[in-house]
């Protein structure tokens, strides 16, 4: 059955720029299915290609006391999407740490929903997001607990950094909540490089553009620090640093 092309009505597309979905529309994959099976642990690692276009969806369902982490790196130059669904079942834990990394006319998106549909899970999303030029990144992420789903603990914690005054965030955390015992919450702010930070790494000798990535480094880096594999770390970090040194002027 063919997918209806979305339009701005649809909240999850509302920031999207459908001119360059509409380009890989007719050739996009189902949703990658995953299942990571009881008391498992996986983690998966989503580094960016180099093609412009990029769409990546995923549907996940967490058995009981299974464990999944994600590790997303959002760099593509035209439109990048990520778009992931997941069904937290009794005691398993979902983590999902992602940034977008953006500039020129770019537009990034990052759009998830976890739903706990049995108790005493938990959830962890950290959203990064760095935009110069005419960026767009957006963040729309919803937490959605079952009225029997109690002890569900879920956090989302999102943050932007703009670098030019065209640069453009969108973060809209979002909590659905039926359950009466339960600890979620969420955050979200856009700021940009403090001037003090900027002007003492500028006092040591560094160029403009070096001293700003210095500082983004910290600001998107932490995000990989819980990656077990070195190789894999190592090359997100490169990716982000090389991205970042790409929208810093």
């Amino acid at each position: 059955m063919t997918v209806p092309f979305p339009t701005r009505k649809a909240e999850a597309y509302r920031y999207s720029n459908l001119d360059a979905l509409k380009s890989v529309w007719a050739d996009l994959e189902a949703p990658k299915q995953i299942v990571v099976p009881a008391s498992e642990k996986h983690w998966h690692v989503l580094l960016p290609t180099e093609e412009p276009v990029q769409v990546r969806r995923a549907e996940i369902v967490l058995e009981a006391d299974a464990e999944l982490s994600i590790f997303a790196l959002n760099t593509a130059s035209d439109y990048g999407r990520y778009e992931i669904d997941v069904e937290v079942r009794k005691g398993a834990n979902f983590t999902f740490d992602a940034a977008n990394i953006g500039g020129g006319k770019a537009t990034q998106e990052i759009v998830t929903t976890v739903r706990h549909v049995e108790p005493n899970g938990t959830s962890r999303q950290t959203v990064r997001s760095v935009l110069g030029g005419t960026a767009t990144g957006s963040y729309l992420g919803k937490v959605a607990v079952a009225r029997h789903a109690q002890k569900v603990d879920g956090e989302q914690s999102v943050k932007a950094m703009l670098l030019d005054r065209g640069a453009t965030a969108n973060c809209k955390p979002e909590l659905e909540i039926y359950a009466d015992d339960v600890k979620c919450a969420h955050g979200a702010s856009v700021g940009e490089l403090d001037p003090n930070q900027l002007f003492y790494a500028l006092s040591r000798g560094l160029p403009p553009a070096e001293a700003k990535a210095l500082l983004l480094e910290g600001f998107v880096l932490e995000l990989w620090d819980d990656v077990p594999d070195e190789a894999q770390r190592e090359a997100l970090v490169e990716a982000s640093r090389a991205a970042l040194r790409s929208v810093v002027r």
